[in-house]
């Protein structure tokens, strides 16, 4: 068996795994990860209470954030996934009801490099608030694994868009929040530019 063959191997017995792991608390708890995550809630929410309570530091750190998270999003589901087409996970491997799942490439893990993008931009701003925002980044990649969304690969693949994303941000000239616009306002800009405004369909990861 050669090395790629291990490799597709293992993420696949992985996946299965982490699909069939069906605890109480994971029952309660990965769904709601997976609600919060839809159209990039949690991270317009998080950039809103840093920008609305963290003053110029915490607008600043809001807005790299979610910049970070629109050019993931635009690496993972624009460039990336067209070139793909791994199909997702087999449904039978999810021992649950899972509902309708997005019909595009499983490779890579927008919903993921999303996640990571933003913890990371905004720990590179306020490293207090990058760890804060660390573990529900990470409970996100858990869950798109739960759901029976992705492979594992899928999800390691998206971080590693994410933390490019973050880099290539914090990387362009200083981000400047509009003064005029305040905390939230400007969070809420930053969530239309990066398209994660929650009343708008989000692109399938």
């Amino acid at each position: 068996m050669t090395v790629k063959a291990i490799l597709r191997e293992t993420d696949r017995r992985i996946a299965y795994r982490v699909a069939a792991w069906d605890p109480p608390c994971a029952r309660c708890a990965m769904p709601a990860v997976g609600r919060a995550a839809r159209h990039g809630k949690v991270w317009c929410f998080s950039a809103a209470l840093m920008a609305g309570l963290g003053g110029r530091r915490g607008r600043t750190a809001a807005w790299a954030g979610l910049s970070a998270v629109g050019v993931a999003q635009v690496a993972a589901g624009v460039a990336v996934k067209p070139l793909t087409d791994r199909p997702r996970p087999p449904p039978r491997w999810v021992p649950r009801d899972i509902g309708e799942r997005p019909g595009s490439s499983s490779f890579p893990s927008g919903h993921t490099a999303a996640a990571v993008a933003f913890a990371a931009a905004v720990g590179r701003t306020w490293p207090t608030m990058g760890a804060a925002c660390a573990l529900p980044a990470a409970m996100v990649a858990l869950e798109r694994v739960h759901s029976g969304s992705h492979y594992p690969s899928d999800v390691a693949a998206g971080a590693v868009i994410g933390l490019a994303a973050a880099r290539l941000v914090h990387g362009l000239p200083p981000l400047r929040t509009p003064p005029s616009t305040g905390g939230r306002g400007a969070a809420r800009t930053a969530c239309c530019l990066s398209g994660l405004n929650p009343g708008r369909r989000a692109m399938s990861a």
